[in-house]
């Protein structure tokens, strides 16, 4: 997104998110298309296209109806001031009628409380009228916001396994240099299927997507709760810890190592084998990095060693040494 000038927008993380881990040709064509610096416009269109649900008409529509909403509530507010000003307006007169007349009869007396319960009378029944309005209104806003809050949480959600996508780990992560105490107690954990590549050729795609679901629900039972656990990529994983040291953040990667690898990947209904499922890991603490970027960099790093060194093991970024650093890491396959 960056070398294409592409605004980082959830509607652009959601967009590119989906050419990358759902593998639409035609929709990797589609953007291909659209060639460097494409409009938003195009962008847009592109998603409405591709996409069965779009942020941007998701919140289009709730402002739309909360827009009409507040617009009425204004409405209703403004008549029922005129109403209360005409309610004022007529005591005030029968206040200064009655001070300037001396000798008040019983029928003239009787024709003023008439009027005034009359007018009160009114005045009940539409505050009433715009009691029940307001509430009318407010319920729709609160149905509009509601809406906004459950497509924000499906914007950020994996949808086949139900973690955390990659738009909702690049703002956690980015939290973490929010504070002091963010960077003093904060870690990243990277995790990447072994050979998974070869799981998908050999069994397919359905059995893949099962095996990565049951992945992230190791991941999920075996991290405390408060972790932040993601699926950043097709077979990649994130997990970013708060109050935890290194010797900490290190045992949670080897819990989940472990749980991973003691699972049994096996089809209940025919009997075959999937596995043996094995992961490798990389951990790095906030405080050896200089911000967001430069964390994920140096635990892809440690994730790195983990791949070249036999894979099914969790790397230390701190126990990396210059030679480890000098190789071009970016430039390896994981399979």
């Amino acid at each position: 997104m960056r070398q294409l000038a592409v605004a980082g927008l959830p509607r652009n993380y959601e967009l590119f998110y989906e050419a990358v881990t759902a593998g639409s040709r035609e929709l990797t064509e589609a953007l291909s298309a659209l060639g460097s610096r494409p409009t938003q416009k195009q962008l847009d269109d592109v998603a409405r296209q591709f996409l069965k649900r779009n942020d941007c008409e998701v919140v289009d529509e709730a402002h739309d109806t909360i827009t009409d909403k507040l617009n009425e509530i204004l409405g209703l507010l403004k008549k029922e001031r005129s109403s209360m000003e005409t309610y004022g307006k007529i005591l005030d007169e029968t206040s200064t009628g009655l001070g300037a007349i001396q000798t008040l009869t019983p029928e003239f007396l009787n024709k003023i409380v008439g009027a005034t319960a009359a007018a009160t009378k009114a005045s009940i029944q539409t505050h009433a009228q715009f009691a029940n309005s307001i509430g009318d209104r407010s319920s729709e806003l609160r149905d509009a916001r509601e809406k906004i809050e459950e497509y924000k949480r499906l914007a950020d959600t994996d949808p086949l396994t139900q973690l955390g996508n990659r738009r909702a780990f690049d703002r956690v992560l980015s939290a973490i240099y929010d504070s002091n105490r963010g960077v003093t107690f904060g870690a990243l954990i990277l995790a990447d299927i072994d050979r998974f590549k070869t799981v998908n050729d050999r069994f397919g795609h359905p059995v893949g997507d099962r095996i990565l679901q049951i992945v992230a629900s190791i991941m999920r039972s075996t991290v405390k709760e408060g972790a932040f656990v993601a699926r950043t990529g097709g077979e990649e994983f994130a997990i970013v810890l708060e109050g935890c040291g290194e010797d900490q953040t290190y045992r949670i990667a080897e819990d989940i190592r472990q749980a991973i690898l003691n699972a049994p990947f096996v089809n209940v209904s025919n009997g075959t084998n999937y596995g043996p499922i094995t992961i490798s890991t990389g951990t790095c603490m906030a405080t050896q990095a200089q911000g967001p970027d430069d964390l994920y960099i140096k635990a892809d790093r440690a994730l790195y060693a983990s791949k070249t060194s036999g894979r099914n093991r969790t790397t230390r970024f701190s126990s990396l040494g210059d030679g480890n650093l000098m190789k071009n890491w970016l430039l390896y396959r994981r399979d």
